[in-house]
């Protein structure tokens, strides 16, 4: 019994230390997270995306990103580091390039170059030959870690985020766990950087964001709306800001949605005035209640990742008008369709992205 009663002692003593000790790549900072709102108001439970139809990717998955290039073709960029073309109905797919990398978001430029932000590369350049040049992947000599979303000006610059300066997706597994680590950790390294071409400089327009994500520009493209992830909000940021620090008070940067019930990824600009706005997971009661408590968050990545409090599988996008008011909301309580990251809207359809599905979702508009 002695033996049985010292082996279990020992036993609870390791255990405790592991728990308590052990070294994890996250330093955790405290904040408040607000209480959730839930599904109500414009947010309303409903059964919208239920009806979604897939078209067939064959071995890829992960459409994270979709655009409808100049030449009428569906470009979509996948987990494999290809970026697929296809006509609108999904026929006729190549494989466009391979940017070597994790390509997140995509734009075309006014001379038909698609410029990627690739999580792995930096931001790219890809001209209608397929040639790749690497426009950029340094900003005042600190390497762009975990470029991710990007949206190309009429005159030419480049605006894109870097979601993480502390956890590069190259050093973590990939983007997935590269974003998990970041929004556990709380530090607010996002920021918001501009390219231009002209000069071919790279600057910083905004720091401190808890993972910056999509983003988008308003219709006189003199601001720019951002997605901050892991603090459930989106920014409207003056393209002249300079440098600024959003978690300080500052005239060139406001909260235009705030406390959202997910956590918001991409952004794209809709017909009639719409940007759409995916939620790649649903808020969670008991993450949110560790926003305040460093130590639990340290423990949580001691635990066997399948006891991760990871959030329920919940297919959420949503579409908002320049001043912040909700025109659209669709939801597939199911998650059948997962990790919803926006929607590309065309004339006829409705396209989903996702970060891991293994067909590209679609609507009819």
């Amino acid at each position: 019994m002695k033996t049985i009663i010292w082996a279990l002692t020992s036993t609870v003593l390791i255990m405790t230390a592991y728990l308590s000790l052990w070294s994890v790549p996250i330093d955790p900072v405290s904040w408040q997270a607000p209480v959730a709102p839930g599904y109500a108001g414009p947010h309303a439970p409903n059964n919208r995306l239920t009806d979604i139809q897939l078209i067939d990717l064959d071995t890829e998955a992960g459409p994270e990103h979709v655009v409808l290039g100049h030449d009428g073709k569906l470009y979509a960029a996948m987990a494999s580091g290809n970026i697929i073309r296809m006509n609108p109905d999904g026929t006729a797919q190549e494989v466009f390039i391979n940017s070597g990398g994790r390509v997140l978001g995509f734009d075309f430029d006014a001379a038909g170059n698609l410029i990627a932000a690739d999580a792995v590369k930096g931001l790219l350049s890809v001209g209608s030959d397929r040639t790749i040049r690497v426009l950029a992947d340094r900003v005042h000599g600190d390497p762009i870690r975990y470029a991710n979303a990007i949206v190309v000006a009429e005159n030419g610059k480049i605006y894109f985020t870097d979601a993480s300066t502390r956890f590069a997706p190259v050093n973590w597994k990939g983007t997935f766990e590269a974003s998990i680590l970041d929004i556990l950790e709380q530090s607010s390294t996002g920021r918001i950087l501009e390219y231009d071409p002209k000069h071919k400089t790279t600057r910083i327009i905004a720091k401190g964001l808890s993972f910056a994500n999509g983003i988008a520009l308003s219709s006189d493209e003199k601001v720019l709306f951002v997605c901050e992830t892991g603090k459930f909000r989106v920014w409207k940021i003056q393209v002249t800001a300079d440098e600024i620090d959003v978690t300080k008070n500052s005239l060139h940067a406001s909260v235009l949605l705030d406390n959202l019930p997910g956590y918001p990824d991409n952004l794209m600009r809709g017909l009639n005035g719409k940007i759409w706005l995916g939620f790649v997971k649903p808020r969670n009661p008991v993450i949110d209640a560790m926003s305040d408590k460093p130590f639990l968050r340290k423990v949580t990545l001691r635990l066997p990742r399948a006891l991760w409090p990871v959030p329920k599988a919940y297919g959420h996008i949503m579409a908002f008008t320049e001043n912040g008011q909700v025109v659209a909301d669709l939801q597939d309580p199911t998650g059948a369709y997962p990790e919803t990251t926006a929607i590309t809207e065309t004339h006829e359809r409705l396209y989903v992205q996702s970060l891991h599905a293994k067909g590209l979702g679609w609507l009819p508009r």
